[in-house]
């Protein structure tokens, strides 16, 4: 429009910074949004906090973690020298006697910091506990807004390096699911309930992990054509089918993790014994 033809608005100017800033919209009301927009990002909050406070006393508990032949996968693999021995378990003393705190801090920082910097869960406690934003077309509460270009949140970068350690993990667990189908004197050829709670678990670990965006980069990234890489073409359209249901497997494969270590908890502190189907 020309210079000095634009019409006058009605509307007070929000004042403040961010999106109430005197250059942007002048709307006056907060959002326009009528539906219920807050109830995903309390239940989303409500959850994660759940899972902070159940890991931080299951990892610092140092005990009831290993009911031949499960471990829970908070414990495993057992990096310290005060593990509690396993029966080919994987209790691999790399760390000497100077460690004296939970062998669960040696390993969970690397299943957790994939956790924490994967793209979902950026979202999901970044509108559950900063509201940056609290949801779609709902204006978050800042001032300013930087991204992730500053220190701390420029580490969130460090997600790929995280996905290779969550791979290894992984394949920690998946030994560990292997040894689930031996009896408590390491006998092979035994099935518990345990068994089949770590059979559930190491599946949603591995589609959690395998449906990540850096695997999916991994697999199908820098392809200028798919034509002459169709072995690499059918494996990202593999992920991407993962990928679209990554939020599904984040919370289910946290929920499954939580259940196998509380499992293993109820088994290895006498609440009951294990069934065993055969």
């Amino acid at each position: 429009m020309a210079t000095g033809t634009e019409p006058t608005s009605t509307e007070p100017h929000p004042t403040g910074g961010g999106v109430r800033g005197r250059t942007r919209a002048a709307i006056a009301a907060p959002h326009l949004r009528t539906d219920r927009w807050w109830l995903a990002p309390a239940v989303t909050t409500a959850g994660l906090l759940a899972f902070i406070v159940y890991s931080t006393w299951r990892a610092f508990a140092n005990a009831d973690y290993y009911a031949a032949p499960y471990v829970s996968p908070f414990y495993s693999p057992c990096l310290a020298h005060n593990c509690v021995p396993m029966r080919g378990g994987p209790d691999w003393e790399l760390f000497g006697g100077w460690w004296g705190l939970s062998p669960a801090l040696l390993i969970l920082i690397f299943p957790l910091g994939f956790r924490l910097t994967c793209y979902y869960y950026r979202k999901a406690y970044y509108r559950g506990f900063w509201a940056s934003p609290p949801a779609c077309a709902v204006a978050e509460p800042h001032k300013k807004y930087s991204g992730e270009t500053r220190f701390p949140l420029v580490l969130q970068n460090i997600h790929r390096y995280f996905f290779y350690a969550a791979v290894l993990v992984a394949c920690v667990l998946t030994y560990d699911t292997v040894l689930s189908f031996r009896d408590a004197r390491g006998a092979w050829g035994h099935m518990g309930l345990g068994t089949l709670v770590f059979l559930v678990n190491i599946a949603l670990i591995w589609t959690y992990t395998l449906s990540c965006h850096s695997c999916r980069h991994i697999v199908g990234g820098r392809l200028k054509h798919f034509s002459r890489h169709p072995v690499r073409y059918r494996l990202w359209g593999w992920v991407g089918k993962l990928n679209s249901r990554h939020m599904l497997l984040a919370w289910s494969s946290l929920v499954s993790v939580a259940l196998a270590d509380f499992y293993v908890y109820l088994v290895a502190s006498g609440v009951f014994d294990d069934p065993r189907f055969f």
